[in-house]
C-alpha cells in the first residue's frame, strides 16, 4: 500500500519525516524523493542487517537522510536526537520484511527450515527456541492463543511440551511438523502452523508493547498539521493503532483521517498476496 501510505502524507518539499520501520529502505526511497531539496527523513529499524541494506539503497540521498538501529519504542528520543523539532510525518509498515523471511537463518518462515530464531534485534538473548523448549505448558497456551488469536492453542501447547520431552526444539520445519500433528485437518486452509508462528514471534520481539509505546509518543514527535499513517497486518496491531487513535482524538490532539481502515485494492493483492491483510490507518495532528 505505498501509494495510499504516501498519499496521506501528503508529502512536500522540506518536510522532515520519520521512517518507524524503515527496513531495506523501498518507502523511503520514495519518501525522500518527494521532500528533497531540503527535506530530511530519519528511518529506523531494530534489524541491523536492514538498517545496512537501507544504507545501501539510500547512499546516494545523503545527507538527507540518517538511519538508526533501535527500536521504535524510543521514537520521541530518536526524533529529539535529531535537532529538528517536531516531524511533519511519520510511518510505520508493521510486520516482517521480504527479506527477513526469505532467510532460513533468521527463523521467520515455516516453509523452509532454519534455526527457530525470529529475532528482528539479534541484540535480544530470548529466542523462539527458548521460548518452547522453557516456557510452562499453560504459558504456550496464553502466548498461542492471543497472540495468534489460534483456537487450537492447546492442543499445540500440548504436542509442543510432549514433542520436547524427547529433545529440544531446534528447527523451524521440526516445530512446523509438530502443530501440523496437533491441529485438525479440516483447518487446514491455512498452513496450520501460520498463527503459532505470529504469536511466536510477536513474544520473542515484544511487538504489541512496543507498537503500544511508540503509539503514545506519536502526537508528541509531530507538528500541528503533521501526519502519522499506520500499515498493519493483522487484527492485534490494529486493534491498537485504532484505539490510539481514538485517544488522540477524543483528548483533542489528533484528527482521524481514515474513518474506516483502508485495504489494498485486488490489482494490489493480485500483484502481492502478501498484501492481502494489509490495514492502513491515517490521522493529522491538531493545531495547538
Amino acid at each position: 500500500m505505498v501509494n495510499e501510505a504516501l498519499s496521506y502524507l501528503n508529502l512536500q518539499p522540506g518536510m522532515f519525516i520519520v521512517d518507524c520501520t524503515v527496513g531495506a529502505g523501498g518507502h523511503a526511497q520514495e519518501i525522500v524523493s518527494r521532500i528533497l531539496p531540503h527535506g530530511f527523513l530519519v528511518g529506523i529499524d531494530q534489524d541491523d542487517r536492514m538498517v545496512e541494506e537501507a544504507r545501501r539503497h539510500l547512499a546516494r540521498f545523503e545527507p538527507h537522510v540518517e538511519l538508526v538501529c533501535d527500536s521504535f519504542r524510543h521514537v520521541a528520543d530518536i526524533v529529539a536526537a535529531q535537532g529538528r523539532g517536531a516531524a511533519d510525518g511519520m510511518l510505520f509498515d508493521l510486520g516482517v520484511a521480504s527479506p527477513q523471511i526469505a532467510d532460513p537463518e533468521r527463523g521467520f518462515s515455516f516453509s523452509v527450515d532454519g534455526p527457530l530464531d525470529m529475532r528482528m534485534d539479534r541484540r535480544r538473548q530470548r529466542t523462539a527456541a527458548d521460548v518452547v523448549n522453557h516456557e510452562s505448558e499453560q504459558r504456550l497456551v496464553e502466548i498461542i492463543r492471543t497472540y495468534g488469536e489460534e483456537r487450537f492453542a492447546r492442543r499445540i501447547a500440548r504436542r509442543i511440551v510432549q514433542r520436547r520431552g524427547r529433545g529440544r526444539i531446534r528447527r523451524t520445519l521440526e516445530l512446523a511438523s509438530i502443530v501440523a500433528e496437533a491441529a485438525p485437518r479440516w483447518e487446514r486452509r491455512i498452513h496450520p502452523a501460520t498463527r503459532t508462528f505470529q504469536a511466536l514471534r510477536i513474544e520473542v520481539n515484544d511487538e504489541l508493547r512496543s507498537l503500544e509505546d511508540a503509539m503514545a509518543q506519536v502526537p508528541g514527535c509531530l507538528k500541528s498539521g503533521g501526519r502519522v499513517v499506520v500499515v498493519s497486518f493483522h487484527s492485534l496491531e490494529d486493534r491498537i493503532v485504532k484505539q490510539a487513535f481514538k485517544r488522540f482524538a477524543a483528548a483533542g490532539e489528533m484528527k482521524i483521517l481514515t474513518r474506516r481502515v483502508v485495504r489494498p485494492t485486488e490489482m494490489e493483492i493480485e500483484g502481492n498476496p502478501r498484501s492481502r491483510s494489509a490495514r492502513l490507518r491515517a490521522a493529522e495532528k491538531e493545531g495547538s
